[in-house]
């Protein structure tokens, strides 16, 4: 009977073995990105030992690379119900629920996570992510610290706090970060754009425009590295050198109206301005919700004097938001180059309603 059961004890070790043998050739199929092959090996070994959690997990990441997220749940909820304290199948979890963008029920995953693998810092990261989504900057800060904190230290933790700090405005702690990540990781684009994002909003332009320079090296078919780059030439009022920026933006990117819409402000500010009502227009076309895009075309429709296409274009942003005095004030402004006074008091009288300081002068200056 001892010896039964002695050989028994061996065909388990042996079973096991062979499962383990089996598994780690399933991963390094999942990590030569042979997704069916690893499926298929990862089927047959749950289909002979349905509660092997280790194979339920790695099948839920192969499935998440397959996009398939509610399988793969399926398979973080079956591991979990072998063992509920399964740190990476709940990080895993909630990273699929992410996938599907749902960030509030992902969060709970990474908690349980954190709490039975205090050291887990993908479990912080992955829930800093899934905090700075639903927009609690302060718990994605506190997060992507901790990350940090635990180790081992990479670009991503500190571009991650890098991205925080800045949404809180803190751009100098930003660059801080974004210094260090660049420090671990030269090649990545991003991580120059974002830095010269941060320098532009402190008002360094010149350490922006060399961030973006970089970016743009790195990466040079990005057309927002372009359009960055194009703000902070702008800004140093390089309006050539930056018409140039949005001209190769809109070659890289011919969809984007926000891309014509600035081209069309630097074209004005070079007083070209039916080149301006022209990429006013072509805004236009591609969002006519927006209401700033009527409004700057219409200054320049003023400026060459085409008083009725500007009284147009400022009841067309009137019509989209119509609580903002200075559209009102504008259009008043219009209207008396037109001799049209009457209706121009009507209009200062609204923009003074909405809150004008400028409107009282102008009604004490045109109506009676």
């Amino acid at each position: 009977m001892k010896k039964l059961a002695f050989i028994f004890a061996i065909l388990i070790v042996s079973i096991a073995q062979a499962q383990d043998a089996q598994l780690e050739n399933a991963r390094k199929k999942f990590q030569a990105n042979d997704l069916k092959g690893a499926k298929t090996d990862l089927t047959k070994i749950i289909d002979s030992n349905p509660k092997n959690k280790q194979a339920l997990n790695l099948r839920g990441q192969v499935r998440v690379a397959l996009e398939d997220f509610y399988g793969a749940i399926g398979d973080y909820n079956t591991a979990l119900e072998v063992d509920s304290t399964f740190a990476d199948a709940l990080n895993n979890r909630g990273e699929a629920k992410m996938a599907l963008g749902d960030d509030e029920n992902a969060i709970p995953d990474f908690d349980k996570a954190i709490k039975f693998n205090t050291k887990f810092a993908d479990a912080y990261s992955n829930r800093g992510l899934a905090k700075y989504n639903i927009e609690d900057l302060q718990g994605a800060y506190f997060d992507f610290s901790k990350a940090l904190e635990i180790g081992p230290i990479d670009s991503d933790k500190y571009f991650n706090r890098g991205v925080v700090k800045s949404e809180l405005g803190e751009f100098i702690s930003a660059i801080d970060d974004y210094t260090k990540a660049i420090e671990l990781d030269k090649t990545d684009a991003a991580l120059y754009n974002y830095r010269g994002v941060a320098y532009y909003n402190t008002g360094n332009l010149d350490q922006a425009i060399a961030d973006y320079d970089q970016a743009i090296k790195l990466d040079p078919k990005d057309a927002l590295k372009f359009e960055n780059r194009a703000l902070a030439k702008n800004a140093k009022q390089d309006f050539k050198g930056a018409l140039e920026d949005y001209n190769k933006a809109v070659e890289l990117n011919a969809t984007e109206p926000e891309t014509y819409n600035l081209r069309g402000v630097v074209k004005y500010n070079l007083e070209d301005h039916d080149g301006a009502i022209a990429d006013y227009s072509k805004a236009i076309e591609l969002d006519d919700t927006n209401p700033v895009y009527y409004d700057n075309r219409a200054l320049s429709r003023t400026e060459k004097e085409d008083y009725a296409g500007a009284v147009e274009d400022y009841s067309s942003s009137i019509e989209l938001y119509p609580s903002d005095p200075e559209t009102y004030l504008q259009r008043g402004l219009v209207k008396v180059s037109m001799n049209n006074k009457y209706d121009a008091c009507l209009d200062f009288k609204r923009a003074e309603e909405l809150g004008s300081t400028e409107a009282k002068g102008l009604i004490k200056k045109n109506c009676k």
